[in-house]
């Protein structure tokens, strides 16, 4: 079992950027892939970004794509996601996620996951 806590998110202005945190406890941190997913209200919840357990591996969603960079430090058992360039279609609740079925290669649906962070808000003004 694992546990994920989130951190980071807030309220910022198109064009801003914010530093999302999510650490990890209960199971060795470099042994499976991480990813983000967010959910707006009345929407489903959907793939941000996936990193492989050594950090070698990283896929986003085209929405993000040169915007957003995720990242790993297995020495604290974290994973973040930097989100750059903000815009307010970017606001939701954002989830970091466990993927125990993966190391070297990364899923995309929400189903391929174990665990699931709480989430943060990040809400991006016009």
């Amino acid at each position: 079992q694992v546990q994920l806590v989130e951190s980071g998110g807030g309220l910022v202005q198109a064009g801003g950027s914010l530093r999302l945190s999510c650490a990890a406890s209960g199971r060795t941190f470099s042994s499976y892939a991480m990813g983000w997913f967010r959910q707006a209200p009345g929407k489903e919840r959907g793939f941000v970004a996936a990193i492989s357990s050594s950090g070698g591996n990283a896929l986003y969603a085209d929405s993000v794509k040169g915007r957003f960079t995720i990242s790993r430090d297995n020495a604290k058992s974290t994973v973040y996601l930097q989100m750059n360039s903000l815009k307010p279609e970017d606001t939701a609740v954002y989830y970091c996620a466990a993927d125990f079925g993966r190391s070297t290669v990364v899923a995309l649906r929400t189903n391929d996951y174990d665990y699931w962070g709480q989430g943060t808000q990040v809400t991006v003004s016009s």
